[in-house]
């Protein structure tokens, strides 16, 4: 088995959606979390505040620089995740494409190496 993040990434107009719908989008992603739950794969799930609540701390100069969101020229934004433990990519995609989302967003899958791998995911 191996962890699985499935990386929720919106744009200004799939977010706005969301929240038109959010009732029935927090009721769906509770369904999808139960039947993660049910199959056995659940390890974790959380979302994010709104972008304009956050910092950005950019790295390209000398000195850290803080900016107060929102994130200027990002056309997507990391809104949330759902953590699985999967027996394959292939099976994780699966699941990301059951993932409750608006129209316009998108769901990155990325495998989370374990603690006795390189970042590359050798041994």
């Amino acid at each position: 088995m191996s962890q699985y993040m499935l990386i929720m990434r919106g744009t200004d107009e799939s977010n706005a959606a969301m929240m038109a719908n959010i009732d029935e989008m927090m009721a769906t992603s509770r369904q999808f979390i139960e039947d993660l739950f049910k199959a056995g794969v659940y390890v974790a799930a959380e979302g994010l505040d709104d972008p304009a609540q956050g910092v950005v701390v950019d790295f390209s100069g000398d000195t850290p620089v803080v900016t107060d969101g929102p994130y200027g020229e990002t056309k997507e934004l990391f809104g949330g995740f759902f953590l699985i433990d999967v027996a394959s990519k292939q099976e994780a995609v699966e699941w990301a494409k059951r993932v409750p989302a608006a129209p316009g967003a998108k769901v990155e899958v990325r495998r989370v190496p374990g603690s006795d791998e390189t970042p590359d995911g050798r041994n």
